[in-house]
């Protein structure tokens, strides 16, 4: 079950991109709900996901913390 979380979190994160603001809200969410192990592969396709969005890369500090 957990893939389908972390699958549906990318799906969520994805579709919120235009608005910073909703992309950290969400973000905080799943680290709510995301096990250790899934929090890494989201930190690895973040870095690669805001690679072209500098308007949400502060949002990068969520997972870093």
């Amino acid at each position: 079950m957990s893939k389908i979380m972390y699958d549906y979190t990318k799906s969520v994160l994805e579709r919120v991109s235009f608005d910073a603001k909703l992309f950290c809200k969400e973000l905080e969410k799943a680290v709510k709900l995301l096990l250790p192990y899934e929090m890494e592969q989201l930190r690895e396709w973040l870095e690669n996901f805001t690679i072209g969005r500098p308007e949400l890369k502060q949002c990068l500090l969520i997972v870093n913390s």
